[in-house]
């Protein structure tokens, strides 16, 4: 299959899992978690990892948005409009203190923020979804997707002068499966890796026990992105990321890296080989950028306003909202497809054992009325467990459980549920008491707040505990709970499978149907896009048809930058921006 028939033909799946929970401020357990996806879709269930942000990691929706007031539908970026001069140096504010920032091993998405201009990939991502060549020049896919051959480019330099060839890919994907580097993300991009094999100088054949039709996608992510094989064998696993060496627009500044603090960029004067998506060539126009963190969100708007930075990521919607209206600053609102904020509902305890139990907390929820307050009606209300924006969505949930309290109450009366003398629901003595745990990142406690005053409506008692993120994550993995909220994001409708599939690392639903199964393990075995979309879509109709879950909201990226800033656009998986064409006006 040549390149050019590899988008016309199936676009071979696109999308792997970005994963990442979403708001990039979570605790990171004993190594890192990171919401995990299914990178290639095995019979057995996915490797998850858990989110190191509260998000974090992107995605089947556009990404490249200009500044506007509704976020919904993403528009085209805005050409940069012309500034007297290139230079200057752009200041950007971090949202997650990580602690560890090597894109092969660590997994947060706030690293990509920085090391998107590090580190090149070898194909690129268009906001319309199709691949172009980055670091390779073209490539081509086996019948069966289980290898990928591709022809690198002959013109490429490392930050340390290592020049980039084929053996310097295979050296890259061999040290993300090395036992020893620990990947916590970039492994899962590689699963089932089989090995690399070096054709000639300048190609390459990479190779999977397993068909791998999302592929491409994994190379398209900053974790996937190429380092100086010169650089990782000369300082190891723990201390390359002090001196990283990519073949990016820019190159990481060893002396003004502070770990939690600071991390400067510095252009790259040789940059000649970027791909087709930007809209210059040569070097970047910025001379530096300087990233600062900003984990307390009520810091973030205040270090724009000052000026401390000219970019922020993470604003909350109240800020957000504020800023539209001042003509000095830009809100630009990018939408982050894959899973939406939402809530399991644990079908294997009782009472929500019950589906008419399950269905009825759906129509109690009046998810227009969190969305507007909560979020200022800066996202768009979910449907299912996919994004409306995301890639392959299935349509007729829209249709699905709009917010009929007396619908809710019918299926409950029906149940067996009675209303009790002060409102709550009881059944053989027994009050209608559901337990939930909530967290302090990503709006979950806020919308767990308003869930509680809603359920309540209807006659359902909701008791939450707030706690923190790995406790939540233990006490959901042993179904302690009735309610489980989470965000996380994704780019490809396989990462369903580690959510729903019985053995799924995030089936806090617990659902475990056979016809289930049998749909995704369908979906795993079809190379065919729109075939194995329609599977997908199926997927999302039977989750919601069997209520195991309550959507919430679609997820978006609120993003401030002085109106200074001009050309910057985010990628398409939605959290990391392109720099390599911004300029500062004068």
């Amino acid at each position: 299959m040549k390149f050019g028939t590899l988008v016309g033909r199936s676009l071979i799946a696109l999308m792997v899992v970005s994963i990442a929970c979403i708001g990039c401020a979570a605790p990171q357990p004993a190594a890192a978690p990171t919401v995990a996806p299914a990178a290639v879709e095995p019979t057995a269930a996915p490797a998850v990892v858990a989110p190191t942000a509260a998000p974090p990691e992107p995605t089947a929706a556009p990404a490249v948005v200009e500044p506007t007031a509704a976020p919904p539908e993403p528009t085209a970026a805005p050409e940069p409009e012309p500034v007297a001069e290139s230079g200057g140096e752009l200041r950007y504010g971090l949202t997650l203190v990580v602690s560890g920032i090597d894109p092969h091993i660590h997994s947060s998405s706030e690293l990509g923020i920085p090391l998107t201009s590090v580190y090149d990939t070898l194909v690129f991502l268009t906001p319309d979804y199709q691949f172009v060549p980055g670091l390779a020049e073209s490539w081509t896919v086996s019948d069966d997707a289980k290898s990928y051959t591709f022809v690198l480019r002959k013109d490429v330099k490392f930050h340390d002068g290592t020049p980039f060839n084929a053996e310097a890919v295979k050296a890259n994907f061999d040290r993300i499966v090395d036992p020893e580097t620990k990947s916590a993300k970039a492994i899962t991009l590689l699963s089932n890796y089989e090995g690399s094999e070096v054709v000639d100088e300048f190609t390459v054949k990479v190779s999977f026990t397993q068909p791998y039709p999302a592929f491409l996608d994994a190379c398209a992510q900053v974790y996937l992105g190429m380092a100086s094989p010169t650089a990782f064998e000369k300082w190891g696993p723990a201390d390359y990321q002090m001196h990283q060496a990519g073949t990016g627009p820019f190159m990481f500044s060893e002396a003004d890296y502070v770990p939690k603090d600071t991390i400067v960029l510095v252009k790259n004067p040789d940059y000649n080989w970027g791909p087709s998506l930007f809209k210059h060539t040569g070097p970047a126009y910025l001379d530096r950028i300087t990233f600062k963190f900003f984990p307390d969100a009520a810091t973030r708007a205040a270090a724009l306003e000052s000026g401390a930075v000219v970019v922020i990521g993470e604003l909350s919607p109240q800020d957000a909202t504020r800023l539209q209206s001042d003509p000095k600053y830009q809100v630009m609102i990018v939408v982050v497809p894959g899973p939406p904020l939402m809530v399991f509902i644990n079908s294997a305890k009782a009472p929500t054992d019950d589906v008419k139990v399950r269905q009825a907390l759906l129509y109690g929820t009046d998810r227009q009325a969190i969305v507007n307050t909560i979020f200022r009606g800066l996202s768009p209300i979910a449907y299912g467990p996919w994004g409306t924006s995301s890639l392959g969505f299935a349509e007729d949930l829209k249709s699905l459980y709009p917010f009929d309290q007396a619908k809710a109450k019918a299926l409950l009366d029906e149940a067996g549920w009675a209303p009790g003398s002060d409102g709550i629901r009881v059944k053989d003595g027994q009050r209608l008491s559901l337990e939930t745990y909530l967290q302090t990142w990503g709006f979950l406690s806020e919308t767990g707040q308003m869930l509680q005053a809603q359920l309540k409506q209807i006659g359902v008692e909701l008791n939450t505990q707030t706690v923190s993120f790995p406790a939540a994550m233990e006490a959901a993995a042993n179904g302690d709970h009735n309610l489980a909220p989470l965000n996380l994001s994704a780019s490809d409708p396989s990462f369903l499978r580690g959510l729903f599939y019985s053995n799924g690392g995030y089936n806090w639903s617990k659902v475990d149907s056979p016809e289930l199964n049998k749909l995704f393990d369908d979906a795993a075995a079809t190379l065919e896009t729109e075939a194995r979309l329609d599977l997908y879509k199926q997927i999302q109709q039977y989750t919601m048809e069997q209520a195991l879950l309550i959507p919430i909201r679609d997820y978006t990226n609120l993003n401030g930058a002085s109106a200074k800033v001009q050309g910057l656009v985010y990628d398409s998986h939605g959290w990391f921006p392109y720099f390599y064409d911004v300029t500062l006006a004068k």
